[in-house]
């Protein structure tokens, strides 16, 4: 699916990025972050436009974020809890619940590109639970125009060097991800010994 996917990327250019994107954000497995590269990489050699490509990389990831978000405002905590008894969704729904909670606004801006995994099911439980619309659109905005520009930025500056660099940003995402989780866990328990009786608020 992958490399047909690709194959599609310099005969309807803009258009497979934005549909990528929107959909890789309802958690349907597309290969967005690899297309995004390969968008960066036809743009360099001009083959595609890259000002297209970034705009339509942009437009589909936020107006999926946005979807996911009417999707469990529309499934409320039912929905959430069908998800939950996935055993493929299941973890993956806690952890998006407990990095909401404690985080808020901050959780929607480092799923959309560190925590990339946890974005989707963000959505879905940002939209089903009390975080303002709002404060989710800030976060999706702002998260979106990272993971972008990054992807496309790369694709752009290495073309040459595509598989590498697809390579070697999957490496470093998954580095990153880890530490910053492991961070975060770090301070969870640090807190939560200093103030033991102390509930949880969303900032």
């Amino acid at each position: 699916m992958t490399d047909t996917l690709l194959a599609m990327v310099p005969h309807y250019g803009a258009w497979i990025v934005l549909v990528a994107t929107f959909f890789s954000c309802l958690a349907l497995p597309m290969p967005s972050s690899l297309i995004m590269l390969a968008a960066g990489a036809f743009a360099a050699a001009g083959e595609l436009s890259l000002m297209a490509s970034v705009g339509a990389a942009w437009g589909g990831a936020v107006v999926g974020d946005q979807t996911g978000y009417a999707i469990g405002a529309k499934g409320g905590a039912p929905l959430v809890q069908r998800l939950k008894r996935r055993k493929k969704a299941a973890e993956t729904i806690l952890r998006a619940e407990a990095m909401l909670h404690r985080r808020g606004v901050s959780t929607v801006f480092l799923t959309r590109w560190l925590f990339s995994p946890l974005g989707p099911y963000v959505n879905f439980v940002g939209g089903a639970t009390d975080l303002p619309w709002r404060h989710f659109t800030i976060g999706s905005i702002s998260g979106e125009t990272v993971w972008v520009t990054l992807y496309v930025g790369l694709g752009f500056a290495f073309a040459g060097q595509i598989a590498e660099v697809a390579q070697i940003a999957s490496n470093v995402a998954g580095f990153l991800a880890a530490g910053a989780m492991a961070v975060w866990l770090g301070w969870l328990i640090f807190h939560r010994r200093v103030h033991p009786h102390h509930g949880g608020t969303r900032r």
